[in-house]
């Protein structure tokens, strides 16, 4: 706008100078420049800036006189509470630690999450969609394959290379970091946390396009791995292009495009815990403030916290919830995805995330996908949408071997890992198992997540005889027992094809023949 300006402030002075012809062509030209500068950003009614001051004014004319006068305690006090942390905070979380350094496994950190954290945000972390069947069906799915370890196969501690591409970018490990939004509701170190932890165990991080923390503070914390910026599907296209064109110039090399969101999944848990971003100030959510003393300290103290992608976004997060739900376009379609990698060019990878079918897999890759996430939202979208370790292998069996497939979702154990590896992922992400750890206990709580999982996934690893995930996938026919019981049948009105299975290898004959 800042270029604009000064192009339609130049453009008069040197027409002066000029014939009469030139001098009204450039007065032309700069009433064209004038009018872009001054034309609004958005692709709805009004400039977008007044469209965020609008969703502000509202949120803050709907508080009740009890909201306003705790927000008012609450800012009037940060001064006192930041200057006051470095004595208050580490007896406060002193618990925190403690519970943190003991836990042997992903499900103690949850434990320690719940006693840390608000009542509200840890609904939002554990919950899901309706009455939470994909959820746990997400985490059961993986009791569902079994593996024969090996025996004298030579493997020693020193024979392990699990390095993995991811995204175009080089990982440690063969699973990374997905993105969350608003991750400094968990805790007030936030994204830049998580980036920290993820350096310390060089693996690869996603960061959402709703971060509460700047891409340059996260990129700075983690220059070598935080490389790919998850996208929503917004219908404010030049929006849109002013995000990817920032992250571009930051150094982000890979898209992620979430397609499975622009629909908000009822989530009856944040309905029964009153969960708001960030909180509201209700007389439930001070009544469980009090109950979380480390949490809200950390909270109380900390400048409140907004959507730091987004552009013009100079309010908190709470100001904007209005103008960031009518951003969502459910009508997003094929063509939109098209526009998207067009924009995005050369400059890395475009990953679909949110894939559930083979057929959805293919036509992705059509459009110019190059990597398939597959994804049902941590089960928090659609109640009984299918686990995604189950429909794993007819993802894999569409797009063939030579496609980057990612698998997220019920992941609690390096071994989960392993098991999505060996059926056909090149890689996992992994999403409530660190931000367990963050709100459990910031950076020590994700990097303690981390080290469970990669322990997890070398004692596999050596167990199974297998030096690299390449090896694991050759050895995967052999190893690998499937129950029969969770084909997950395809059923149709077309009655030739009832029985088709989500997984190839567990296909028998056509309904109606034998063997």
């Amino acid at each position: 706008v800042g270029a604009r300006s000064l192009a339609s402030a130049a453009a008069p002075k040197a027409a002066a100078a000029a014939p009469p012809h030139e001098d009204i062509v450039a007065m032309r030209k700069a009433k064209v420049a004038e009018a872009a500068a001054t034309k609004p950003k958005s692709s709805r009614p009004g400039a977008r800036a007044e469209e965020m001051e609008d969703a502000a004014a509202k949120i803050q004319g709907g508080k009740s006189a009890w909201q306003k006068f705790v927000s008012g305690v609450v800012d009037g006090v940060r001064p006192v509470t930041k200057a006051m942390a470095p004595i208050v905070m580490p007896i406060l979380d002193a618990p925190a630690r403690r519970r943190v350094e003991n836990a042997c496994n992903i499900e103690d950190l949850q434990k320690a999450a719940e006693l840390r954290a608000h009542a509200m945000v840890y609904g939002y972390l554990a919950g899901g969609a309706d009455d939470e069947r994909c959820l746990r069906r997400s985490v059961a799915a993986f009791s569902d394959v079994e593996l024969r370890h090996a025996v004298l196969h030579g493997v020693g501690n020193n024979d392990l290379d699990l390095n993995t591409k991811i995204l175009g970018q080089d990982s440690k490990m063969p699973y990374f970091i997905t993105s969350c939004a608003g991750q400094r509701m968990f805790h007030a170190d936030g994204e830049v946390a998580t980036a920290r932890a993820a350096k310390k165990h060089g693996l690869h991080m996603a960061l959402s396009q709703l971060t509460t923390s700047t891409f340059e503070d996260v990129r700075e914390a983690h220059p070598d791995g935080a490389k790919t910026l998850q996208l929503y599907v917004w219908r404010d296209r030049v929006l849109l292009k002013e995000v990817l064109d920032r992250a571009k110039e930051v150094g982000f090399t890979g898209l992620a495009l979430t397609a499975d969101f622009s629909w908000v999944g009822n989530r009856e848990r944040e309905t029964r815990t009153g969960f708001t971003v960030p909180p509201s100030y209700s007389m439930r959510q001070c009544i469980d403030a009090v109950k979380s003393p480390a949490w809200t300290y950390d909270y109380m103290s900390r400048v409140p916290y907004g959507y730091k992608a987004v552009p013009d976004a100079d309010f908190p997060a709470e100001s904007l919830v209005d103008f960031i739900a009518a951003q969502m376009k459910p009508e997003f379609d094929w063509k939109d995805a098209e526009w998207l990698i067009q924009e995005w060019g050369d400059q890395g990878p475009v990953a679909l995330k949110g894939v559930a079918s083979g057929a959805d897999a293919a036509r992705a890759v059509d459009t110019g996908f190059k990597s398939i996430w597959v994804s049902n939202h941590g089960g928090r979208q659609l109640e009984d949408s299918v686990a995604t370790f189950d429909v794993l292998p007819e993802v894999r069996d569409a797009v063939g071997p030579d496609v980057e497939v990612i698998l997220d979702g019920g992941v609690r154990r390096g071994l989960d890992i392993v098991k999505a590896l060996a059926r056909g992922a090149d890689s996992v992400a992994i999403g409530r198992a660190y931000l367990f750890g963050l709100a459990a206990g910031g950076e020590a709580g994700v990097d303690k997540a981390l080290s469970i999982l990669s322990r997890d996934v070398y004692l596999a690893m050596g167990l199974l005889g297998c030096r690299t995930v390449a090896e694991l996938k050759a050895k995967a026919p052999e190893c690998m027992l499937v129950n029969a019981s969770s084909a997950r049948r395809q059923c149709a009105v077309d009655r030739s094809r009832a029985g088709y299975t989500l997984q190839p290898s567990l296909q028998g004959p056509p309904s109606g023949q034998s063997a």
